[in-house]
């Protein structure tokens, strides 16, 4: 799901030296004092949290005389490259040439796998999704989903990794399968017959076959309120480098139906609503808002269904039981959806019977046609 938390916890102490890092304070006054043209006079090492298995990823505050401190990121990728720019550059290259709000690369060094990155703070969206004030925060949000739809996707090429991948029918259901063997058959520890796995992947088909059919934009694929850093008024763009083409649905999917922060249903509304408005215009044409909300559930679904199979990835191969407090409400966005679209009943009662859970009552929701 997110590649790093760039929260620390506040009684976090430095450390003397990065830990299983492919570099050290002299290696970095090397590389650091030619950039900021300033001398350096010592440093402090943070881990931040991870959930990337090939990459790790550090704080660095760096202190120029007499006093002053400044801070980056360094990502360590999992060995050495031979290339020039990875997948990560190339993206991060695109989306700065049309100005979306994404950290800066610093420096690049290949032969240790080694990308110095803008530290873009310690404040999430996350962070404030509980205040009175929540909406322009969110609205800001949506005003880049819209960008990502028109600009970025208008100007999109060859050179960008996203212009040939694609949320086609063969990747939509190797995410369902991941979930199938992670959560259900992993997780769950149910042993389905050859029958009723056919029966789950049937369905879970169905569903696959008709988002893919639906018009692909640019999808940033993880845009959720961890990778959302708040800096001043305006909103930082993390964890873009898996972005691909897909249904303009996905990112706010990802965005409303977030599994750290579950919003409530009317602020939902307020929100899509406003997302309609706002491409209407930009566009200069009316949505089909019946459709619209239709693949945005129908999306809703897939989408939450592998975040499920990645939090129990997360559990059932690292040991890594961070995400299992998420696997309630995200379950519940998928209970609630599937009981108010009697167009998604068959797949629902199919979802039962592989997910007992599924079977518990529903919290409040609003019924779609």
């Amino acid at each position: 799901m997110k590649v790093f938390d760039t929260k620390m916890d506040n009684d976090q102490k430095p450390l003397q030296e990065p830990l299983n890092g492919r570099f050290d304070g002299d290696y970095l006054k090397s590389r650091l004092e030619p950039l900021v043209k300033q001398p350096i006079s010592r440093f402090e090492f943070f881990s931040l949290k991870g959930d990337a298995s090939d990459r790790s990823y550090f704080r660095v505050n760096y202190f120029c005389p007499p006093a002053e401190k400044s801070s980056l990121i360094v990502m360590q990728l999992k060995s050495a490259s031979s290339e020039k720019e990875p997948d990560f550059n190339r993206m991060q290259n695109f989306l700065t040439h049309l100005n979306m709000p994404v950290p800066e690369i610093l420096y690049y060094d290949a032969e240790r796998g080694l990308l110095f990155l803008e530290d873009g703070g310690d404040t999430h969206l996350e962070d404030l999704a509980h205040d009175s004030d929540i909406i322009p925060w969110y609205q800001k949000a949506i005003d880049l989903i819209i960008i990502m739809q028109t600009r970025v996707t208008q100007n999109m090429r060859p050179y960008c990794p996203a212009y040939t991948l694609k949320f086609d029918v063969e990747k939509l259901m190797w995410e369902m399968d991941f979930m199938i063997k992670h959560y259900i058959q992993g997780y769950l520890k149910r042993g389905l017959s050859q029958d009723d796995e056919l029966k789950v992947r049937s369905a879970l088909l169905g569903l696959c076959e008709t988002l893919a059919v639906e018009e692909r934009v640019f999808v940033h694929r993880d845009f959720h309120s961890r990778n959302l850093m708040v800096r001043g008024d305006n909103l930082l763009l993390l964890d873009f480098q898996d972005a691909r083409m897909g249904p303009r649905q996905y990112d706010l999917v990802s965005l409303l139906k977030d599994s750290y922060v579950v919003l409530a249903e009317e602020t939902r509304s307020e929100l899509l609503n406003y997302y309609l408005q706002r491409m209407e215009q930009e566009e200069g044409k009316l949505i089909p808002h019946s459709h619209f909300l239709k693949i945005f559930d129908w999306m809703s679904v897939q989408r939450n269904l592998k975040a499920i199979g990645t939090f129990a990835f997360q559990y059932m191969e690292h040991k890594n039981e961070r995400y299992l407090e998420y696997l309630d409400p995200t379950l519940q966005y998928i209970r609630d959806t599937i009981h108010s679209r009697p167009d998604l009943e068959p797949l629902g009662q199919i979802l039962k019977q592989a997910i007992p859970r599924l079977n518990a009552e529903t919290g409040n929701k609003v019924d779609r046609p």
